[in-house]
């Protein structure tokens, strides 16, 4: 119990530290909020601009889980796809590759061109941004399989069928949870950077990244602030909701998330 309250108590101390520092110096040195806004300042900013900025949240939190669940599918499909036949796998997993070292603030605007649509837009770039950790994880799980338990699923007569749902995906469940953690940061960057360029192109976003563009064409700085939080505060739920959920399914049976 003293350990978890260190782990848990030491970053908020850390926290409150820089947040009093960072106050004590717009504070000290008078500086206006058009320039550097303080904690305090930003605090009142997201409570009076509350009505627009929660609603910005809920469209860019709606396109990040839409592209979670997405990426998540067609991934999890491919990975078992590629674990199948080798062929699929040498034909198809360059092109995952070519996707995931490829910005995405260099494909979004092709995405414009063709699709009309903004929050299909959106939708595709966050996807295509979560989608490639998911993949590699799942298909490093599924070949992390026991040879000696293949072999002797195959003594006692299991089908192809039997040892995939048997034995492939609950030895790849921990690695496809892993990459749903990492995807789940990633397709919030996806959608926030989607939204960067579908506002400035398109005029189409009412997410968090428009806010901040229109924050900056008023000079409205602690708003600009208030929304990068929200951003910053909606990662750090998503990966503690993702988190929870891996501990969940896994605690039971798996020795990464067994206490003893």
């Amino acid at each position: 119990m003293r350990g978890a309250l260190a782990a848990r108590g030491a970053p908020l101390i850390v926290g409150l530290l820089v947040l009093a520092a960072w106050e004590a110096l717009v504070r000290l040195n008078d500086m206006p909020p058009y320039i550097l806004p303080a904690p305090s300042r930003i605090a009142a900013t997201l409570w009076s601009d509350r009505a627009i900025l929660l609603v910005s949240l809920a469209v860019t939190l709606k396109t990040t889980f839409a592209a979670l669940v997405t990426a998540a599918l067609s991934s999890l499909v491919l990975a078992i796809l590629f674990r199948q036949s080798r062929w699929i796998e040498r034909s198809l997993y360059p092109y995952a590759v070519i996707l995931q070292v490829t910005p995405i603030v260099a494909i979004a605007p092709l995405i414009l061109i063709y699709v009309e649509d903004p929050f299909a837009v959106m939708l595709v770039c966050a996807t295509i941004v979560a989608f490639f950790p998911i993949l590699s994880n799942t298909m490093l799980g599924l070949r992390s399989v026991d040879p000696g338990l293949e072999d002797m699923f195959r003594l006692q007569g299991a089908g192809r069928l039997q040892v995939l749902w048997l034995l492939h995906l609950p030895s790849a469940l921990p690695h496809f949870l892993a990459g749903l953690r990492i995807a789940g940061g990633l397709a919030l960057i996806g959608a926030v950077v989607a939204e960067f360029v579908s506002s400035t192109t398109a005029g189409g976003a009412t997410g968090l990244a428009w806010r901040i563009i229109e924050a900056g064409q008023r000079l409205n700085v602690p708003r600009m602030f208030a929304a990068l939080a929200l951003i910053a505060a909606s990662g750090i739920a998503i990966f503690a909701l993702l988190t929870a959920l891996s501990h969940i399914v896994l605690r039971r049976w798996h020795e990464s998330e067994r206490t003893g």
